[in-house]
């Protein structure tokens, strides 16, 4: 028997061997990471070409980057400003979805909350199930841009009526404001449909809300929806793991996490004073929480910074018991089913529709 040091050593031997033979005339060693002693690492700079599993479409778009950079809009605290701007950045991808998508649109308060009630065009409604999709923003705008981009495809795709809710944000309001408003609208919609007749979703900050509605519901007497859709982010703080460093230099959507506290922001958090920790704000640090969830579906790509969230979250509602499924986009960023007209998305939005056809009575 050989002693697992004289494996190792077989082991590192051979694969040096193999290194120095196969490649050029010296290893490139300078190339590989250094670790610290406290277990940080110092990663080589590095080119990343397009993955091979990527869509011919996925490729084109990460190539249209080359002359695009994303408006540092977070520099000013006009938080009318901002919002224009993303609404401004998003216009194409609206029109594109628009017209792949075709829906009607109508305006309604459900509860003294505004909302879209959004359904396919000239199709046949579902007339036994229900969506509730909270947009994405950062808590703080899109509620035109994203609130359409992730119901378009839903209702049309899917024959569903998508109920899309301009929950209150930052920073005009604070935590739970989001909460309250979507669980208003949901209590309302219990009077017409069962608990099991209604699912909810939403991407990025809307991802992050599905969360924390479905654990708001649980310890405020309401019965869970019949299942649950965290898109682009997970049930935990979204800036967090691995993936906010590595799509910060990969995908560069959002800027990796400083070493030291950033100043402060400009524009009021939509957290500020919260706990983070608090079981309503990251339910999937909890998972007496999690074990009261419906079955889950989270969405996340490679290269997007909530990929370690949504991998966090599935493994802890796993661990609660919660059936649910993980898609992860090869190659792709922070919310990628924005692109109509990507394979990936029109996948997902597939499997987005299935997924609550499945699980919803």
């Amino acid at each position: 028997m050989i002693a697992n040091g004289t494996i190792a050593k077989v082991i590192s031997a051979a694969i040096l061997s193999v290194t120095i033979t196969a490649g050029a005339a010296e290893p490139t060693l300078s190339a590989r990471p250094t670790f610290t002693d406290e277990g940080v690492v110092h990663v080589p700079a590095f080119d990343l070409p397009p993955s091979a599993f990527m869509s011919k479409e996925a490729v084109d778009l990460l190539k249209m980057r080359a002359a695009f950079q994303m408006p540092a809009f977070s520099a000013t605290g006009d938080i009318a400003q901002l919002r224009q701007g993303m609404e401004m950045v998003l216009a194409s991808s609206v029109r594109l979805m628009q017209d792949r998508y075709p829906v009607d649109i109508l305006e309604q308060k459900i509860a003294g909350v505004p909302t879209r009630v959004v359904t396919p065009k000239g199709g046949k409604i579902d007339a036994k199930r229900v969506l509730i999709n909270l947009h994405g923003g950062a808590f703080m705008m899109c509620a035109d841009a994203c609130a359409l981009l992730e119901s378009l495809p839903i209702a049309s795709t899917g024959g569903f009526k998508v109920i899309s809710v301009n929950y209150r944000q930052a920073p005009e309001t604070t935590f739970p404001a989001a909460s309250e408003d979507v669980a208003a609208v949901y209590r309302e919609l219990l009077k017409t449909y069962k608990p099991k007749q209604i699912g909810m979703y939403g991407c990025s900050a809307g991802g992050a809300l599905s969360a924390q509605v479905a654990a708001w519901l649980s310890t405020h007497g309401l019965p869970p929806p019949g299942a649950l859709g965290i898109f682009g982010s997970g049930a935990v703080r979204f800036a967090a793991g691995d993936s906010a460093y590595l799509a910060g230099y990969i995908d560069g959507a959002f800027p990796p996490p400083q070493p030291e506290s950033p100043p402060p922001s400009p524009i009021r958090s939509y957290f500020e004073g919260a706990d983070m920790n608090d079981p309503l704000v990251s339910p999937g640090a909890h998972l007496d929480v999690l074990a009261k969830f419906p079955p889950t579906l989270i969405i996340t790509g490679t290269r997007a910074p909530d990929l370690s969230p949504a991998i966090y979250t599935h493994s802890q509602l796993v661990k609660a018991g919660i059936s649910g499924d993980l898609i992860v986009g090869e190659g792709l960023g922070h919310c990628y089913i924005y692109q109509a007209n990507l394979p990936e998305s029109q996948d997902a939005y597939q499997t987005i529709v299935k997924f609550f056809r499945k699980n919803l009575d």
